[in-house]
This record gives C-alpha cells, sequence and structure tokens, in this order.
C-alpha cells in the first residue's frame, strides 16, 4: 500500500486521500467570495426589502400594539425582520450554490476531489452562515440610528443567529440535493420556508392569536429561533428561552447530521 503525503493528494488503493480540513477552508472561501462579489444582489436588497417591511408595519401599527411592556411595536419588529433575513438569506446560499453546481455539471470536480463530507458541510454552511450574519447585522445597522433597539443579552442573541443560519443552510442543501431544476427549490423555499418563517411570529406576539393557532405555533422550530433571539435583545419572550435554546439546538444537530448523511451517501447526486 503506498503512503499519503500529508501536504498533498494521494491516491490509496483507488481512494484519494489530502490534508484533512483545507477543501473545507478553499470551499468555504470560494462561498463567501461568491455572494459578496454581487453584495447589491445578496446583501443590499434583502435590507431594503426588511426595512420596507419596517416602514410599513411601524407606520401602521405604532402606538396600537406593545407586545411586551415598555416595548414599541418598532422595536419589537426588528428583531423578528434581523433573523427572518438573516434566515431566508442563509437558505438561499447554501440551496443557490449546490444547485447551480448540479446544473451547471462542475460538482463534478468537488466529488473527484479527496474532499470529505464533513468538509463538504462546513464550507456550504459556513458560506450561509457568513451571508446569514452579515445580512442580518447590516438590517440592524440600518436600523438602529431610527429604532434604537438596545441587547439585554449579547451572547443569547449570537446564539440563535447562529443556530438559525446553521438550521437554514442545512435546509437548503437538503432542497438542493433534492431538486433538479430551479423550480425544485423554489417550492421547497415557498411551500415550506416562507409559510414557516411568516408564522413564526416576526410581525405579531404569539399571545395575541386564538388559543388553537398559539398551539399550532408552538410545533413550529422556527418560533424558537425568533422568540429566542427577540429574549435575548428584549430580556423577555413568549416562552422561556432556554427551551428555545433545547428546541432550536436538537433541530440544528438534527439536521447537520440528516445532512451529512445524505452527502456521505450522494442522494440524488450519485445516480
Amino acid at each position: 500500500m503506498s503512503q499519503a503525503n500529508p501536504q498533498h493528494p494521494t491516491l490509496i488503493d483507488g481512494v484519494w486521500s489530502g490534508p484533512v480540513g483545507v477543501g473545507a477552508w478553499a470551499l468555504l472561501a470560494k462561498e463567501i467570495r461568491r455572494f459578496t462579489k454581487v453584495s447589491v444582489q445578496t446583501i443590499l436588497a434583502p435590507v431594503v426589502s426588511s426595512m420596507l417591511f419596517l416602514v410599513i408595519f411601524a407606520l401602521l401599527l405604532e402606538g396600537r400594539l406593545e407586545p411586551f411592556p415598555g416595548v414599541s411595536y418598532s422595536q419589537f419588529l426588528v428583531p423578528g425582520l434581523v433573523m427572518m433575513t438573516l434566515q431566508q438569506n442563509a437558505f438561499a446560499n447554501s440551496s443557490s450554490s449546490l444547485t447551480q453546481s448540479k446544473i451547471t455539471g462542475n460538482l463534478v470536480f468537488l466529488m473527484l476531489s479527496p474532499m470529505r463530507p464533513w468538509e463538504w458541510l462546513v464550507g456550504y454552511l459556513g458560506g450561509a452562515l457568513a451571508r446569514g450574519l452579515a445580512c442580518g447585522g447590516v438590517v440592524w445597522l440600518v436600523a438602529l440610528p431610527f429604532v434604537p433597539t438596545p441587547v439585554d443579552n449579547l451572547l443569547l442573541t449570537l446564539a440563535f443567529a447562529v443556530l438559525a443560519s446553521l438550521i437554514m443552510g442545512s435546509l437548503g442543501l437538503i432542497a438542493a440535493l433534492w431538486a433538479e431544476k430551479w423550480d425544485h427549490v423554489a417550492a421547497f423555499q415557498n411551500f415550506l420556508i416562507n409559510p414557516l418563517t411568516f408564522m413564526a411570529g416576526v410581525f405579531y406576539s404569539v399571545h395575541n392569536l386564538p388559543a388553537g393557532f398559539q398551539t399550532l405555533t408552538h410545533f413550529n422550530p422556527f418560533f424558537y429561533l425568533i422568540d429566542g433571539f427577540r429574549f435575548g435583545v428584549f430580556g423577555a419572550g413568549d416562552v422561556s428561552p432556554w427551551l428555545s435554546l433545547a428546541v432550536s439546538g436538537l433541530v440544528a444537530l438534527g439536521l447537520i447530521g440528516l445532512t451529512h448523511r445524505l452527502l456521505a451517501i450522494g442522494w440524488c447526486i450519485r445516480q
């Protein structure tokens, strides 16, 4: 049996072996360059859409609702819009990147590389995390001069932002693996991602809903992401932040594990 050189990929018994982690960092760098080169489309456009939501809903409902004691509706709305933007763009980054590679045929270069499945996962999820945090952060910075929103617990806020990016990045990879064309990704987003996001309390407190809808909302994992993030900002939420953290953490671990398994077996890639 030939010996592997730790610095260069080598072929051992018909299987490529290379330096651990190099592929993950290379794919991550490529993913970050991919969305930053078209930042007007990938960052500025979502920010403009979120600010339009803020202006319209704030003008309509400011002063009429006080979701939490001492919290205006505009302040309440900002964390929800930040998370909505973060989630949608984390999903869009991983789903569009892998789908584009499948459709154009350049995914074969990754398949022939010495990269392990976990390196694919790190590269794609890292890109989703970077874009999600970038979009969410810019929304917050743009809104801050108009709606001052102090953060009660920065660590908890960041934890939910990271979990949301990882969950949505994993869902984006699952959608892209399953999709055979762009219409399939759009269907996945329009019929699953968007309804779960909009029904998770982005624009309202769950306590304002009828009892039946409150019960349904508690089965929506996106609700715990948004409510936990909001708790980190205001120190108040609709449910315990530890329940939100536990549910979000379990969902993230489950989806990451599932995505790794699908990549490892080449689901819908190797026919």
